[in-house]
């Protein structure tokens, strides 16, 4: 197993989205990036610890490569706005890549130059791609936060569900059975 850490905005969106994928044995939201120690979400809104709202995915790259995990990323956020995702605003939804390995930074910012050179995007892409310092897992009520809440929040049905929706047609190949 390998581990991929990544943050595309509001980590509830980004979790129910790698939950799906096959070969993606564990989703866990938290924040990283920042530098105040064991933050909490409170602090984290403040806008003043540095740290992203991110995942860290658990996966098996003989199922799913790296790769992959990148293609998903940036076909499921905007990597163009820089610290914002839709109405989510501040530099805790900046886009980020943490990698933990040489290799996992060259994939990075290999795909970012594939994706600019073939102007995949409108606007020049603004992921940051750094290395993973510590990641603290967020509090229990964001683990599974669209598994465990779904159609009962209105965030969910606004802004996770219709990411849902584009992301099992585009990678329907890659879904868990």
């Amino acid at each position: 197993m390998e581990v991929a850490t990544i943050g595309g905005g509001c980590f509830w969106c980004t979790e129910a989205v790698y939950q799906e994928l096959n070969g993606v044995e564990k989703v866990v939201s938290g924040y990283a990036g920042g530098h105040v120690p064991n933050p909490t979400y409170e602090q984290i809104c403040t806008k003043t610890t540095g740290h992203a709202e991110v995942i860290q995915i658990t996966y098996d790259p003989e199922i799913i490569p790296y790769e992959e995990i990148l293609l998903v990323f940036f076909r499921t956020h905007d990597p163009t706005t820089p610290n914002q995702q839709g109405g989510d605003k501040g530099p805790q939804y900046r886009s980020t890549i943490m990698y933990t390995s040489g290799d996992q930074k060259a994939v990075a910012e290999k795909t970012i130059k594939v994706l600019t050179d073939l102007k995949v995007f409108q606007a020049p892409i603004v992921t940051e791609v750094v290395p993973i310092d510590v990641f603290y897992p967020a509090e229990d009520y964001h683990q599974n936060y669209y598994k465990r809440t779904g159609s009962k929040n209105p965030y969910c049905t606004f802004v996770i569900d219709p990411k849902l929706k584009k992301f099992r047609a585009e990678f329907e190949e890659q879904l868990k059975n």
